[in-house]
């Protein structure tokens, strides 16, 4: 099956379908777990989760320093506004790519 010349020691054979087994095990595993959508599903929804609350946290740390830097608070109220609109429009972006 894999092109490989096989032994007629009994040993050799004994370790070949050792190595074959592990192999196959493998494979079945890397195709059960493509096979669980509802586990890809879930690791999916972590990663839209995590991704928003690392763009959630770069918004609140932009309206902070713009709210430093500004005196007047309606301009960096307007501002951080503007800095969320942004950030959830680069994640539905990378969810319309993915």
């Amino acid at each position: 099956m894999s092109g490989k010349k096989t032994s007629a020691d009994p040993g050799r054979l004994k370790e070949e379908i050792a190595e074959t087994r592990d192999e196959l095990a493998g494979t079945v595993e890397a195709l059960a777990a493509k096979t669980d959508v509802k586990a890809r599903a879930k690791d999916a929804a972590a990663d839209v989760k995590e991704r928003a609350k690392d763009a959630a946290a770069d918004v609140k740390d932009a309206a902070v320093v713009a709210a430093e830097q500004v005196r007047r608070p309606v301009p960096a109220v307007a501002l951080a506004a503007g800095i969320g609109l942004v950030a959830l429009a680069i994640i539905a972006v990378r969810r319309r790519r993915s």
